[in-house]
């Protein structure tokens, strides 16, 4: 266009030109803003076909209902989850990439890998508790005991020659195991693997012995009769599995518990953060996510960030005394 030809001057283009300029820029800033306009990325610190997996897909599947984008599931294993950690550090803090926390990440992690490259409580900001799943503890059914107090004599009738598995080092298992331990004087080695799932298979295949983790992951196992379920960590007797007893029952005072929920990056704006915790909140509260829950003696959380930040900080400290007494380090 030739604006002398069509009467403009060039004071007057040139406002027009800014005036055009501003208003698409304000339409592009608009669109830009209108979160979520894209899918996210979860990242999953482990290998598929753990309880972190089952978890993210039961809310990922509910949040993308609500929200009219997809949840993409991105399964990251290995390394402690401190790679992941690492891959969130370095996305965008636009709330497009966030993470499914849990105890490892952020209440070992920070005692094991001191020089990871970041601070979990101040590179990434709290979203909201999710779940918090019992963790169970089973055996191989070809082990011959037949409750948890047979099986503590077995392994002191044993020492060191007893393997158990974990979804890796610092993992919500490997924990488990290390606090049961420490309570009953158990001597068992450790074997880490780079998640649930090929962890899961060695137990089923007999070359592993002993294994925690959540119900989610193991309670079909249960039910086909490939594992035998001992003891369930949480202070009471797990719904899923009535008659089997809480180690508390023989150890008083003992509770071990698996929890996930979502973190994202430090700087990512405030109305997202409460946003995606709104949608959070109504997620975990949904008809099918309850049932699925209930059904594996999970519990629906979805508090505040304020909340979920309180509760990792107290498991933080909870957890420094088993990570030391255990000397659990790095890999």
């Amino acid at each position: 266009m030739n604006f002398i030809d069509s009467g403009l001057n060039r004071r007057d283009a040139l406002k027009w030109l800014g005036s055009a300029g501003l208003a698409a820029c304000g339409v592009s800033a608009h669109a830009q803003g209108a979160w979520p306009n894209k899918p996210i990325r979860w990242i999953t610190p482990f290998a598929p076909g753990g309880t972190s997996s089952i978890v993210a897909r039961s809310i990922g599947t509910e949040l993308t209902k609500q929200m009219g984008v997809s949840f993409v599931i991105d399964n990251k294993g290995g390394g402690g989850g401190v790679p992941a950690m690492q891959e969130l550090q370095r996305a965008p803090a636009d709330g497009y990439t966030i993470i499914m926390s849990h105890i490892g990440l952020m209440a070992v992690n920070p005692l094991i890998y001191p020089d990871a490259g970041y601070d979990v409580n101040k590179d990434f900001v709290p979203v909201s508790l999710l779940t918090r799943v019992p963790s169970i503890y089973v055996v191989h059914r070809d082990v011959p005991v037949t409750d948890f107090k047979s099986f503590i004599a077995y392994v002191k009738s044993r020492p060191g020659q007893i393997n158990y598995a974990s979804a890796g080092n610092a993992s919500a298992g490997h924990l488990a195991v290390e606090a049961l331990k420490l309570r009953t004087g158990m001597f068992i080695t450790h074997i880490p693997y780079r998640g649930t799932g090929p962890a899961l298979n060695d137990v089923l295949a007999g070359r592993i012995e002993f294994f925690s983790a959540g119900t989610p992951a193991l309670l079909p196992h249960i039910k086909s009769g490939a594992l035998r379920c001992i003891a369930v960590g949480s202070a009471r007797r797990s719904s899923a599995l009535p008659d089997v007893p809480s180690v508390a029952e023989l150890f008083p005072g003992f509770e071990t518990v698996q929890w996930y929920g979502i973190h994202a990056r430090a700087g990512t704006p405030l109305e997202i953060i409460t946003r995606l915790q709104q949608e959070c909140a109504k997620a975990v509260r949904a008809p099918d996510v309850v049932a699925k829950f209930e059904a594996e003696s999970a519990t629906s959380e979805g508090g505040t960030a304020k909340e979920y930040g309180d509760f990792v900080r107290k498991e933080q400290e909870r957890w420094k005394d088993v990570v030391v007494k255990a000397s659990i380090r790095a890999n």
